[in-house]
């Protein structure tokens, strides 16, 4: 089978060359051409313009032999993970020749491809490499020949452009929004006829534009505390005191300022979004990759283990006076610490004295980061206490990694020790 991966939304002319393209091989082999179509949110995170019915039907008017809808990843999952997964799928469902398109020569692409499938890394690739997402799919597909024995035959063609400019998607969305859900000329020239018959269909009748629930992430970050949270994947501490700091929020512009000033980039802002959108937690998403890894199909820089190690091997450098970027640099190039991290913490309290005779071992307790960067914790039993975490220097720099791991997740309950009560903390 031929295999294409795609949001189509809409279907622009660029994606029928894609088709075609597939067509093509299609003719040649006697093969079938599937799109492995995205359908709940985007590869970017974001929700759908149009519905993925709707998608599907231009699909498989512009020329597709079958649509497969691929969901329940982009608001759990960076590409960094969705990409293996979505590959492998791909792969074991048979699919020997995959189509994409680039502004970039094949050659460019496979030059760079080769560095970060040699290294089994397809996190952090640099945002000012061009088409890196085409890039990512070409090293995670090398990547897997280790594991399948075999890999999808890469087919580049160029991306189609409109007066020296790629034709975009988000633009042609823009636009249509812009001309109050109507299709401007200027667009309609940018789609098949059958995309256009579809999409109007889909305006008259309300179905598009799909919209975030604004209200409910909203709600969650003018309600919830700091430690309910951190029970959210891909919200870390600095983003969590930004949106306090920053409540009430009102608008969608007043939302993406507040993730902007946490230092988020406008693809993990999406994501973090459509996860506080979706109340997806970070065991949820630690459990999702547990899954996937059980597969074979999260390469080994990005395991769970492998995240938590270097958390720890980081925090036991910073001690011996490396800075976080040096013990992380240490770290990619293989030194492995000896030890295994520690799993379970124990952290003491400042607690009053009425305060321990109101406490009970087993109780749940909650952690947090304050405004100042202490890791804290709050205690709800017959009353709420706080106090912060005691911890030696390495063990509270392993701790906030953890929690700004983004899905790591933790949890903590009192315990008592030597006639003292303390918090032991359990993490992943």
């Amino acid at each position: 089978m031929i295999g294409i991966s795609a949001d189509f939304d809409p279907l622009h002319k660029g994606h029928v060359k894609l088709i075609e393209k597939g067509r093509e091989i299609a003719g040649k082999t006697g093969k079938k051409l599937v799109i492995y179509l995205n359908k709940d949110y985007s590869a970017n995170h974001a929700p759908f313009f149009a519905s993925y019915d709707a998608r599907k039907k231009m699909a498989l008017k512009a020329g597709a032999d079958k649509v497969i809808p691929i969901e329940g990843l982009h608001y759990r999952l960076t590409l960094a993970y969705t990409v293996p997964i979505r590959i492998a799928m791909m792969i074991e469902d048979g699919i020997t020749d995959y189509v994409d398109a680039a502004n970039v020569s094949p050659h460019f692409i496979k030059k760079e491809a080769e560095y970060f499938a040699k290294r089994g890394i397809f996190s952090g690739i640099p945002s000012n490499l061009p088409n890196r997402n085409v890039i990512r799919w070409f090293a995670v597909n090398e990547f897997f020949q280790g594991k399948y024995k075999r890999k999808m035959k890469f087919h580049i063609i160029p991306e189609l452009t409109e007066n020296g400019s790629k034709i975009s998607g988000r633009e042609i969305r823009k636009k249509i929004i812009e001309n109050n859900l109507e299709i401007p000329e200027d667009v309609a020239k940018l789609l098949p006829e059958t995309t256009t018959k579809i999409l109007e269909k889909e305006l008259k009748k309300g179905r598009a534009p799909s919209k975030r629930n604004l209200n409910l992430i909203k709600d969650k970050m003018n309600r919830l505390s700091r430690a309910d949270l951190l029970e959210i994947a891909y919200l870390n501490a600095n983003l969590i005191n930004s949106m306090i700091k920053w409540r009430p929020h009102h608008t969608e512009n007043q939302i993406w300022a507040t993730f902007r000033k946490a230092g988020y980039g406008p693809v993990l802002t999406r994501l973090a979004m459509s996860s506080m959108e979706m109340n997806v937690t970070r065991k949820e998403v630690y459990d999702l990759i547990g899954y996937y890894e059980k597969k074979g199909w999260i390469p080994p820089d990005q395991k769970r283990k492998k995240i938590i190690q270097r958390a720890w091997f980081i925090s036991k450098n910073i001690k011996k006076g490396y800075t976080s970027k040096e013990a992380h640099k240490k770290f990619l190039e293989g030194h492995i610490p000896s030890e295994e991290p520690e799993r379970s913490l124990n952290a003491g309290l400042s607690l009053r004295k009425f305060e321990t005779r109101k406490l009970r071992e087993g109780t749940k307790a909650k952690i947090y980061v304050k405004e100042d960067g202490v890791i804290s914790c709050q205690i709800k039993d017959d009353i709420k206490i706080k106090s912060p975490l005691i911890l030696p220097g390495a063990m509270a720099t392993y701790l906030r990694l953890i929690i700004d791991s983004h899905i790591i997740p933790f949890n903590s309950r009192l315990i008592k020790k030597d006639e003292s009560f303390r918090i032991q903390i359990n993490i992943g």
